[in-house]
């Protein structure tokens, strides 16, 4: 018999999938629009060098149960949260690289991770056994200062408690302009302190991940490649915190304006 607690949690996953599907179809319509606008200014102006490429784009669609994705980058002061404070002065840089790094990690050594956040550290440990590619993938972006000076963009406290960082533009559309196949899969789960990859669909990791600070209910979707080992505490301050509700109650942008100041990995 299922209990009321497992028929809120449902009716929550229901409504995320169902978010996350007309955001997906907007973003796909609003592409389709630009696509004619760029035509047709194509048409009239020689642009010399062939234009910039929107590299890390998501433009598949996704799959019904569509990972944890975008959320505005809010416009307002943002709310004071414990523990948070001026993020550190500087901006992404941006990079973009045309093809997934050639492999470089040990699947049989130990790596962990530091985000250094404007709220405090979070510490992870890297699982390069059941993800290296994945890994891989995270110790190259950190090691390029890929992620320093990005904000993380979305979170949601209302069915999935996750806290998503790793897009350089802040609009969960943006990557490093590579994507990689999904790994460690196979009986996935997303308790409380898992590191895993934000995606649009199988096969379009890139460099967003997300930060699982409550036990949630996702499906075996989205390639777990860590997990927290210190700093939960971190991560519940800003949720905490709150959001602005963007994309329904409790998902959007958090009050907070949290910001990587700087991610490093390392071997050890």
């Amino acid at each position: 018999m299922v209990s009321s607690e497992q028929r809120r949690r449902q009716l929550a996953r229901e409504k995320y999938e169902r978010q996350m599907e007309r955001r997906v179809e907007a973003r796909r319509k609003a592409k389709r629009r630009n696509a004619v606008v760029s035509a047709a200014v194509a048409a009239v102006v020689v642009i010399a060098g062939a234009g910039a490429w929107a590299g890390g784009m998501f433009d598949k669609s996704a799959s019904k149960n569509a990972a944890p994705q975008a959320a505005p980058t809010p416009t307002a002061a943002p709310t004071p949260v414990k523990g948070c404070t001026a993020p550190a002065p500087g901006k992404p840089n941006g990079k973009q690289w045309k093809a997934e790094p050639a492999m470089s990690v040990d699947s049989g050594a130990k790596y962990t991770a530091t985000l250094d956040t404007s709220c405090g550290k979070v510490t992870l440990e890297l699982d390069a056994a059941k993800a290296p590619h994945t890994v891989n993938s995270f110790v190259f972006l950190a090691g390029e200062q890929y992620f320093d000076h990005t904000k993380c963009h979305r979170l949601t406290t209302s069915g999935i408690y996750v806290l998503q960082c790793g897009d350089p533009t802040g609009t969960g559309s943006g990557g490093p302009g590579y994507q990689f196949a999904d790994e460690n899969l196979t009986g996935a789960t997303y308790p409380a302190g898992t590191v895993a990859m934000a995606n649009a669909g199988p096969g379009t990791n890139g460099s967003q991940f997300f930060l699982v600070y409550k036990d949630t209910q996702l499906p075996p979707n989205y390639t777990p490649f860590g997990k927290i080992t210190g700093g939960l505490d971190v991560l519940n301050n800003i949720a905490g915190g709150g959001e602005n509700d963007a994309n329904g109650p409790g998902d959007g942008a958090p009050n907070a304006n949290v910001v990587l100041n700087s991610v490093t990995a390392t071997k050890s």
